[in-house]
């Protein structure tokens, strides 16, 4: 199994300042890895009473049913993780309110293969590591997956959003939206762009709210934003290459403009 190594941060002290509303109802972020969990996460955090945050797990498929307390309608924690869709989580998850996080797949790849370089990433994979992939390679297995180790971009697709778009009270978020309107945070458009986003996870809108996001999104609370990542010796293209693209979207067919980038 992968081990995430990320350094603790001090956001609790951030939240309790701002003496958040207490939540109504249940919250669950989910979101496909590499999407920008920590940064939405981080966000919602400095809306929430710190005990509300459930700290316990980051909810995944293989621990779902040790971790259903999060989802208790008479507790209304906020918790958040990759969970697939399947019968077991939409059952346990029906009522409670989504935020479903998701970016483009053509980035993803990058993101994904960025992150497996890191030291931040420990999942028995050195191989990746030590340079003897070529570029070419190591983007192909971001795409078609490393058998017994890294399932493919199709299937992390499908479970972690397309099937979770088809389900009740899922709010869907585009990574490069919320990247967006976090730097343009005093337009209209970022307002309209929260306001949604904290009706849908029942946030009362407070006064403050521009100053609680700028806190929760500053990158350096955020392990795993691309400066903050350590030890990676080979040298990734800005954006993927064209034939790369192609093989997206040969194993993902139709999979982008059902997310809205074509």
């Amino acid at each position: 199994m992968a081990h995430i190594k990320l350094k603790p941060d001090n956001l609790d002290a951030e939240v309790a300042r701002f003496a958040p509303a207490r939540l109504t109802s249940p919250i669950f972020v989910n979101s496909i890895p590499k999407s920008g969990t920590h940064l939405i996460k981080n966000i919602l955090r400095m809306f929430v009473p710190l005990d509300q945050h459930y700290r316990t797990q980051f909810i995944q498929w293989g621990n779902l049913q040790e971790h259903l307390v999060a989802f208790d309608r008479s507790r209304n924690l906020f918790s958040y993780g990759h969970l697939f869709f399947s019968d077991a989580s939409a059952i346990e998850l029906a009522g409670v309110r989504k935020i479903l996080l998701y970016r483009d797949p053509y980035d993803w790849v990058l993101a994904r293969a960025r992150f497996f370089l890191s030291d931040e990433f420990d999942g028995n994979m050195d191989f990746i590591k030590d340079g003897t992939l070529s570029v070419d390679d190591l983007l192909s297995l971001m795409i078609f997956g490393i058998h017994g180790k890294a399932p493919k971009l199709s299937d992390m697709y499908d479970l972690n959003v397309a099937a979770w778009l088809g389900s009740s009270f899922v709010h869907p978020v585009r990574y490069e939206d919320l990247v967006r309107h976090v730097r343009e945070l005093d337009g209209e458009e970022a307002e309209k762009f929260f306001n949604a986003l904290f009706g849908a996870a029942g946030i009362l809108v407070p006064d403050d709210w521009r100053e609680r996001v700028r806190v929760g999104a500053d990158r350096k609370h955020s392990g795993t934003a691309r400066e903050n990542l350590t030890g990676i010796s080979v040298e990734l293209p800005n954006s993927l290459p064209e034939r790369h693209r192609r093989l997206v979207d040969y194993a993902a067919p139709g999979l982008r403009q059902l997310l809205g980038y074509a």
